[in-house]
């Protein structure tokens, strides 16, 4: 069984009634009623949303791949996970490289990794190199005081602000907003500010 560390999801190790457990899958079946053809989810950690996403949505998707930077928590996942329409590849979400490596794909998720990582704007260049023209993002993040400010969690670099996280998708044809507290996931009409802690973006190229 592999070891919990950091902020690391390891439903195996965890109660059903873990907040955060519920909140994590919360995200993986609500991308499932959007995701579609080839989908990738990035930084994928131990493998159960991409398991989530092969499994719930197989009628709409024949191939999910998982990129996670960590080679032990790699093979975890394609122990503990596997699915004949997943597979699982080691990768640093910075690396310019990766979509030269992986190709493009109908939909690409990234849940909670936007705050962990230095350089954002690789990610993100990365992830709309990925995307096929008119792909769907989904993306989510913890709000919190706003680039470059500290904030309680050690294990990000910042949080972003609701007004910062919205300006990341310009760049994008179309980006609706949705927020998160717990499993709850709301529409942006339904958003009151400070009660719902984490943002997600759907957004297509």
């Amino acid at each position: 069984m592999m070891e919990d560390t950091g902020e690391r999801i390891i439903p195996e190790n965890m109660k059903i009634t873990n907040e955060m457990l519920m909140e994590h899958v919360a995200r993986y079946h609500f991308a499932s009623d959007y995701v579609y053809g080839r989908v990738l989810d990035f930084a994928s950690g131990a493998g159960y949303g991409t398991h989530i996403l092969a499994k719930r949505s197989k009628a709409e998707v024949h191939d999910v791949i998982g990129v996670d930077l960590d080679p032990d928590t790699i093979q975890y996942a394609r122990v503990t996970y596997h699915h004949p329409n997943s597979a699982f590849v080691e990768g640093d979400v910075t690396d310019a490289g990766l979509p030269e490596k992986l190709g493009t794909f109908d939909c690409v998720v990234s849940f909670e990794t936007i705050e962990h990582i230095e350089a954002e704007e690789q990610f993100l260049a990365n992830v709309y190199a990925l995307l096929k023209p008119g792909g769907t993002l989904i993306l989510s993040t913890p709000f919190g005081q706003g680039r470059g400010k500290p904030c309680k969690s050690p294990f990000h670099v910042h949080q972003l602000t609701v007004d910062e996280f919205k300006q990341l998708f310009t760049g994008y044809t179309i980006a609706d907003f949705y927020y998160q507290r717990g499993p709850l996931i709301i529409s942006a009409e339904d958003y009151y500010s400070g009660r719902y802690p984490i943002g997600i973006a759907v957004c297509q190229k």
